[in-house]
C-alpha cells in the first residue's frame, strides 16, 4: 500500500478556506481510478509549526499514485486551491 500525505499551510486559514480546500480535494473520491482512500483533516493544534490541513490518500501502487497526480480532475482541483495555499509538504511511503 502506498500512502501519500500532504500538509497544507493556507495564506488565510479561515474556516471558509479550510472547508473549500477540504471539499474540493474530497470531491476526487471515487472519480479517479486507483485511489483506494482519501481523507482530509483540519488541524486544531495552535503550535507555530502546525499546518492547517492534512491529506491522506492511499494507492495500491506507485503507478496509481502517479496516475492520480497527473489526472486532469486532480490538476483542476490543484489549480482551484493553489491561490489559497501558501506552502505544502509531502511524504510518500510504502507500507
Amino acid at each position: 500500500m502506498i500512502r501519500h500525505i500532504v500538509f497544507f499551510k493556507l495564506k488565510d486559514n479561515s474556516g471558509a478556506n479550510k472547508t473549500f480546500v477540504k471539499t474540493r480535494i474530497l470531491s476526487l473520491r471515487d472519480k479517479i481510478k486507483g485511489v483506494k482512500q482519501i481523507e482530509m483533516g483540519v488541524n486544531f493544534s495552535e503550535e507555530m509549526r502546525a499546518y492547517d490541513l492534512a491529506l491522506l490518500a492511499c494507492f495500491d501502487t506507485v503507478a496509481d499514485l502517479q496516475a492520480y497526480a497527473t489526472h486532469p480532475l486532480h490538476l483542476e482541483v490543484l489549480a482551484e486551491i493553489e491561490k489559497l495555499v501558501e506552502k505544502t509538504r509531502v511524504v510518500d511511503y510504502e507500507q
